[in-house]
């Protein structure tokens, strides 16, 4: 009996000396020399995305403004066929678009079914600036955009709408995996003031129905920035990170000690313990933590993300769980 009541004195021992260290093993890393202005994001649209991002960054700009600025990057270019302007419709022929952004001090502001406005990461921002509220959708969201300035036009290029009448001939909804239906940009800076901020803008998914909203917009899902600890956000099938919360997820992980590639993979592996369809669908998580580490991991191979510092550009694979 004695024995039984050591074994679960020093078994409960164990377990609260692993949990007190785990915080301390990331106030050792966030107490390191930060790397310091940094800027990541996801896919290769990320890398024009990180240089404009990188303009504000390296001549001291904050975090906040270097997000939007990259993001606005993929919005405004017709041949990212997943972002803004460009983007491929719903299975009505619309564009519809979701975008948020949240900067250091937990502020955050976010559009959903957004239609007509090139900028939905702009207007998540104006939302954030010059509203009580973080969320505002469709008609709205479009009407609060036209107050603000932002012009009406018509997103829906030649190239999205053959693509939307090719689609009907069959009309069948099946994601492709690393395919062009549902590749959000996510990116994540930390400013020269050690300040974290991060934004996250789509088109969701290709021929979606009519009202579908993904994770994009959605914080604690397809992004998230907690300044003490670190960023996170997400791309792929949204319905998946909605459900587990993922980005939420990923940032916490690092508040216990986790690195940013190793929260990633958690948050991966999470979704494979619950979901038991996951392997059909592609996710990705990207993540930035308060001393410039960064990391990612996926579902499916394929996923890459971008890194703009002082050591310049680069395009980084993210390993992948299958």
């Amino acid at each position: 009996m004695n024995s039984k009541r050591q074994f679960l004195k020093y078994s409960l021992l164990g377990g609260l000396l692993t949990q007190a260290a785990a915080p301390l093993r990331a106030m050792s890393r966030r107490g390191a020399k930060a790397n310091k202005p940094i800027v990541i994001s996801t896919w290769n649209h990320g890398g024009p995305a990180n240089e404009a991002a990188w303009e504000q960054l390296s001549r001291g700009g904050r975090a906040l403004d270097a997000v939007e600025a990259g993001a606005r990057v993929p919005e405004a270019d017709p041949a990212v066929m997943t972002v803004g302007y460009g983007g491929f419709p719903d299975r009505e022929g619309k564009v519809t678009l979701d975008a948020c952004i949240m900067d250091e001090k937990q502020n955050c502001g976010s559009v959903a079914f957004l239609q007509d406005i090139r900028h939905p990461v702009s207007v998540a921002r104006k939302v954030m600036e010059e509203t009580p509220h973080v969320m505002l959708v469709g008609e709205g969201a479009r009407r609060f955009a036209l107050e603000q300035g932002f012009r009406p036009e018509n997103l829906l290029t030649p190239k999205a709408e053959a693509a939307w009448r090719d689609w009907l001939q069959e009309a069948r909804y099946q994601p492709v995996i690393n395919i062009e239906n549902h590749d959000t940009i996510g990116i994540l800076a930390l400013d020269s003031a050690g300040d974290l901020s991060g934004a996250c803008t789509t088109s969701g998914a290709a021929f979606k129905m009519h009202g579908r909203v993904g994770d994009s917009p959605i914080i604690g899902a397809g992004l998230y920035v907690d300044n003490e600890v670190g960023a996170a956000t997400a791309t792929g099938m949204g319905e998946l990170m909605i459900k587990t919360v993922g980005c939420h997820q990923v940032v916490e992980l690092m508040r216990h000690g986790y690195s940013p590639e190793e929260a990633c993979r958690e948050a991966v592996e999470r979704i494979a313990r619950k979901l038991p369809d996951y392997r059909q669908f592609q996710v990705g998580f990207l993540a930035l933590d308060k001393a410039g580490n960064y990391g990612s991991h996926c579902i499916q191979p394929g996923f890459n993300f971008a890194v703009r510092d002082q050591d310049g550009a680069r395009m980084i694979d993210a390993g992948s769980k299958l």
